[in-house]
């Protein structure tokens, strides 16, 4: 890997030597392009001219530790641990900075929620939950387009089907996909017991129609008359659609919009996404099988994390990761498990690969 880095390090240097040739200004061009070059490099030879420093200064400390004067011994002796941790750190890094990133990361995505066991309270939990990804897509600058809702009658949701868009939502919300656990007292408590439900969330990459080719004899379009709470304002007439995609049986449907032909729309850009992640699933699978096991995936099977809040206390169990200020992370505050949870699992697949 190193061998790698100092060609690119090598690489990096000469570009900011013909950088410096009078003569390069009269190409606009080609100036351009180096100096894009050199910017795609430089947080790599940035990180690998900072783990050379460190490197250098852990052999000195280390060879320091064996000094005959004590207080240089125990000077050198003391920093170790940091500079060893710190040299540990850049390495993962450099191998983080090579690895291609996943071309899927800038894409937005269709966020699927569903309550899990629980009844009631799984469904007003679901609810909560997409009133927390609202929130912190909002402080993201990023735009919430709900594509499906079905609601029950005590204000929680038994589906919600979101499109959330803006520059790298997949990268940032991707590890969220999973079973969400809750710990609580229902509303409707009246001993004040504390209950556990779950509900589960999916996070797919949205589709381009250049990813995903959608023949429509493939489809079997229902349209039916929208209902239940929340489609009172659109139920006289047979505006919802239901695709069903008969090589895989998936199901999506539609009934918000009062046009058919924006609720076919909306199923469709949901319909894609599912395909997408149906064949990028198949693809992890393969993969797996290959290298005998596969880590962090995020599979939406596995509990990720608990919600407690008599305790104001939120877990993420991937990461190892505890937070007592629920309350805020509710508001949409997820930077610091979203951050948590990305670093621990990319660390590993890093491992994985060595």
């Amino acid at each position: 890997m190193f061998e790698r880095i100092a060609e690119i390090e090598a690489r990096y240097q000469e570009l900011e030597d013909r950088l410096g040739e009078p003569q390069l200004a009269r190409d606009p061009a080609k100036l351009r392009e180096l100096t894009q070059e050199l910017a795609a490099l430089r947080e790599l030879v940035s990180a690998y001219r900072e783990w050379k420093r460190v490197s250098a200064s852990l052999a000195e400390n280390e060879e320091l530790a064996g000094d005959g004067d004590a207080e240089i011994r125990e000077l050198a002796k003391a920093e170790l641990p940091e500079l060893r941790t710190r040299k540990e750190g850049l390495e993962l890094s450099l191998k983080k900075l090579l690895t291609p990133r996943d071309p899927r990361d800038q894409k937005s995505v269709v966020l699927e929620i569903r309550p899990g066991t629980g009844g009631d309270e799984a469904a007003l939990f679901a609810a909560d939950l997409f009133r927390m990804y609202t929130r912190y897509a909002q402080s993201r600058k990023w735009t919430v387009e709900l594509l499906s809702l079905t609601e029950t009658e005590g204000g929680g949701a038994k589906e919600v089907v979101a499109n959330l868009s803006g520059v790298g939502v997949f990268g940032r919300l991707k590890y969220e996909s999973g079973v969400h656990r809750v710990q609580r007292v229902p509303v409707t408590e009246s001993q004040g017991r504390i209950h556990t439900s779950t509900a589960t969330v999916a996070v797919l990459p949205e589709a381009d129609v250049a990813d995903i080719v959608v023949d429509e004899k493939d489809l079997r379009i229902d349209r039916f008359r929208s209902g239940g709470p929340g489609g009172q304002s659109v139920n006289t007439t047979d505006s919802a659609i239901r695709i069903t995609h008969l090589p895989t049986g998936l199901v999506v449907q539609c009934q918000d919009e009062k046009s058919q032909h924006k609720n076919k729309a909306k199923a469709l850009k949901v319909l894609r996404a599912r395909l997408l992640d149906l064949e990028q699933s198949r693809l992890d699978s393969e993969r797996a099988a290959e290298r005998k096991g596969q880590i962090g995936t995020g599979d939406r099977s596995e509990r990720i994390r608990t919600y407690n809040f008599p305790q104001n206390r939120v877990t993420d169990h991937r990461a190892g990761v505890t937070l007592h200020k629920l309350d805020r992370v509710m508001e949409g505050e997820i930077d610091e498990l979203v951050d948590s949870v990305a670093t621990h699992l990319e660390a590993d697949a890093l491992r994985e690969q060595m």
